[in-house]
């Protein structure tokens, strides 16, 4: 996830080394989160349910064994209603790429214990709130303008 230009002096000069620590040293290549590896293709269900090949198991959002479904390819070959296998609305890959990301959302506390390595998905939901956020002050500081200079 590309850094925002104004919040660029917020982050140290070795930003790049920091994070690939993080994401390769400390994680190891995988999500903190939901242990999607980084720079695989994956299949998933868009529920956060998604397939891992290292263990040939599906794994859900948090990263743990869902045993209720078949394989991919016997999820793929079934038709609605037959055999009691309902298969989902569509099977999608995803190619995932880890990011650092800040928990606490300030971008100047670097700590390793502040930060995390997850992938998009991941990331996504973990900031949230915080876009929700600065998206609603956005918005509020644009009508400010509007109404200062109407």
């Amino acid at each position: 996830m590309p850094i925002a230009r104004e919040h660029r002096w917020l982050y140290p000069i070795d930003w790049r080394e920091l994070s690939a620590f993080i994401r390769f040293g400390r994680a190891k290549g995988r999500c903190e989160h939901c242990q999607r590896p980084h720079g695989r293709h994956v299949l998933h269900l868009g529920d956060g349910v998604w397939w891992d090949e290292d263990i040939s198991r599906w794994r859900n959002g948090q990263g743990r064994c869902v045993r209720r479904l078949p394989p991919p390819d016997a999820l793929l070959c079934a038709q609605p209603g037959f055999v009691g296998i309902d298969p989902p609305s569509q099977v999608r890959i995803t190619r995932v790429v880890l990011a650092s990301a800040h928990l606490n959302h300030d971008p100047s506390d670097n700590r390793p214990r502040n930060l995390a390595a997850l992938c998009q998905r991941c990331h996504m939901r973990h900031d949230a709130s915080e876009h929700r956020r600065r998206r609603w002050i956005n918005a509020f500081r644009m009508r400010a303008i509007g109404d200062l200079f109407a």
